[in-house]
């Protein structure tokens, strides 16, 4: 029986909010977040498909600053982007996607120094294409995740 490969890699949550919400970001407060597309940047340095697996779970511990916005009404996780790579090229990412899209100030970077790691766009398509031309631009391969996804390398 052979073990299941567990793999590492970065991705790029898109979250559509269907409305202006006014929402708690844990310690950050509350954000006035504006109708339209976010992406966040994170990483899975110890499985990719758990972490995807948690951010698309409605049943889950509110822990980090997306947990939060996943968790508003108004809010619906519409695409995901990942590469699968061992290296951590979360920051370098974030600071790729922040050249397109307005950046919310502080979330999801307390553990870096990155000044953001959630960008609003207008649609989806831009949000899209800024998240695999950021990746390619890093040399990373993206992917785009599906029901069934195996995480392997495309």
């Amino acid at each position: 029986m052979s073990k299941k490969r567990i793999y590492k890699g970065t991705y790029c949550l898109i979250i559509y909010l269907r409305k202006d919400s006014d929402i708690k970001i844990g310690s950050l407060g509350n954000i006035n977040f504006k109708k339209g597309y976010y992406v966040y940047v994170g990483s899975a340095l110890n499985s990719l498909e758990s972490r995807l697996k948690r951010h698309l779970s409605n049943d889950k511990k509110i822990f980090w600053h997306v947990d939060y916005l996943l968790n508003d009404r108004s809010a619906d996780l519409v695409d995901i982007v990942y590469a699968v790579d061992d290296d951590k090229w979360e920051c370098s990412l974030a600071s790729q996607i922040s050249d397109n899209g307005s950046e919310i100030s502080k979330f999801g970077c307390s553990d870096c120094n990155c000044s953001s790691h959630l960008f609003r766009f207008d649609d989806l398509e831009a949000a899209v294409l800024t998240c695999v031309d950021s990746f390619e631009k890093l040399s990373l391969v993206p992917s785009r995740w599906s029901a069934g996804s195996n995480f392997e390398s495309k």
